[in-house]
């Protein structure tokens, strides 16, 4: 029988599951549905009238080279036991956040509303524009410099990225070797920028120069 009286209309109410998030559509409030979110302290109010419009790949693993951990995670949500691993001593303190970390596997995770303003990319410059952090969307890749990635990554990839895109207007992705120069060198000369273009169908025009003819 349906409940009856005002307590019954409560338990009701208390029992009745939230609308699933794919009744919104790809997004709610910046978060992408198919992204694992795990909320990040490291963010802020981008700029009155900023113009999301360039993506920047990075790559990160922690402690560097070894996978599989949730150190990542640790790390972008302030919760990293500093004296865990030796390495962690060289960045200890540090308070940094991505909007998305694409695991070796695929998986993605989701840190940052793409609303907000990531700390991704530091000091940086693209397109005539300083202080990239303001205007872009940060994906961090598990992996290290210079390092080969996996097909799984190159497939979010090649989701996420259209996703973005039919939300904000895209027209530039680099990596942060490319607006931070001789400060950062990734994700590095093991990325194939050929087949994640051939992947997207992006213009040429969309992607750093370097990475034309490669």
């Amino acid at each position: 029988m349906p409940p009856e009286g005002a307590a019954g209309r409560l338990g009701a109410a208390r029992r009745r599951p939230e609308p699933p998030l794919c009744a919104t559509g790809l997004w709610r409030d910046g978060w992408y549905r198919f992204a694992r979110p795990l909320r990040s302290p490291n963010f802020g109010p981008r700029p009155a009238g900023a113009d999301i419009d360039l993506i920047v790949l990075h790559s990160i693993s922690l402690p560097p080279g070894l996978y599989g951990g949730d150190q990542v995670q640790q790390l972008f949500t302030n919760r990293l036991d500093w004296d865990a691993h030796p390495y962690f001593g060289s960045i200890r303190g540090l308070e940094v956040s991505a909007h998305f970390y694409v695991r070796r596997n695929g998986e993605l995770w989701q840190f940052v509303s793409c609303d907000d303003r990531a700390w991704h990319a530091g000091a940086s410059s693209w397109r005539g524009r300083a202080n990239c952090n303001d205007d872009s969307i940060g994906i961090e890749l598990e992996g290290i410099e210079g390092g080969p990635f996996e097909s799984a990554q190159y497939e979010t990839l090649a989701s996420l990225c259209p996703a973005l895109a039919q939300r904000h207007p895209i027209r530039f992705i680099a990596g942060h070797q490319h607006i931070a120069p001789g400060r950062k060198e990734d994700p590095g000369a093991g990325f194939d920028w050929c087949l994640l273009r051939e992947q997207l169908g992006w213009d040429g025009a969309m992607f750093p120069p370097d990475t034309i003819d490669r």
